[in-house]
């Protein structure tokens, strides 16, 4: 029997049975009894939670803990040309040849070693006084 299992790059909202994809994050400061609810953050944290629109928007926090909301940017959750740039970028760099392409010759071994055995870039060395 074969199962097939598709996998997405898109973070997930957090709140369990909940597929929908993240659009905030939720992070908390227990010292200060305040929760921050923010943008998506750049990379998912273990302590951070991810949410979805509806669930960002219905967030309750206990009794006496407050809720600091920034405003959420729709449009900062797309691809700018920024980001298209930068990556034309780091792939022009790439590609572009290293001044030094040639293998780095190794040198001497270290005074009082005694070279046994060479294989490649590989030394096999012995103490002089052994």
């Amino acid at each position: 029997m074969r199962y097939l299992t598709s996998v997405s790059l898109a973070r997930k909202c957090s709140k369990p049975m909940c597929t929908r994809s993240a659009v905030a994050t939720l992070t908390y400061a227990y010292a200060d009894c305040t929760a921050y609810l923010g943008p998506l953050a750049t990379y998912a944290e273990p302590h951070y939670f991810d949410l979805c629109q509806e669930h960002s928007e219905t967030l309750t926090v206990p009794r006496g803990w407050e809720v600091v909301r920034l405003k959420l940017d729709p449009e900062a959750l797309k691809p700018s040309s920024d980001d298209l740039e930068a990556l034309a970028d780091a792939v022009r760099e790439a590609g572009r040849p290293r001044e030094s392409d040639e293998p780095e010759q190794p040198g001497p071994p270290p005074v009082g070693t005694l070279e046994v055995n060479r294989r490649g870039h590989l030394r096999v060395l012995r103490d002089a006084e052994a």
